[in-house]
């Protein structure tokens, strides 16, 4: 059975927050059209995890999942990397 993280109003649109589930740490992101999207909270280029700050896993805009250790920009509906180091490559969802 699947774990609840948190409900979903407890997300505003456009923000993101990290949870640990046992071992693992995830990043949940609600965009502005409300959709939720749940990643590991890992870069698939170093493996290291995303934040600098807790639950700050966005750009400044808000339009897009950023590594905090080599700016690294990835897709909030794909997960999918458009920018630094690990290019095409993705968030595991």
């Amino acid at each position: 059975m699947p774990s609840l993280l948190c409900p979903a109003e407890a997300i505003a649109p456009g923000t993101s927050r990290g949870f640990t589930l046992g071992e693992s740490s995830c990043l949940v992101v609600k965009n502005h059209d409300g959709d939720i999207y749940v990643y590991l909270n890992s870069c698939p280029h170093l493996g290291v995890e995303l934040e600098w700050v807790a639950d700050q896993f966005l750009d400044s805009e808000g339009q897009l999942i950023q590594c905090s250790t080599h700016g690294a920009l990835f897709r909030i509906e794909s997960g999918k990397c458009v920018a630094g180091p690990c290019l095409g490559e993705y968030l595991q969802a």
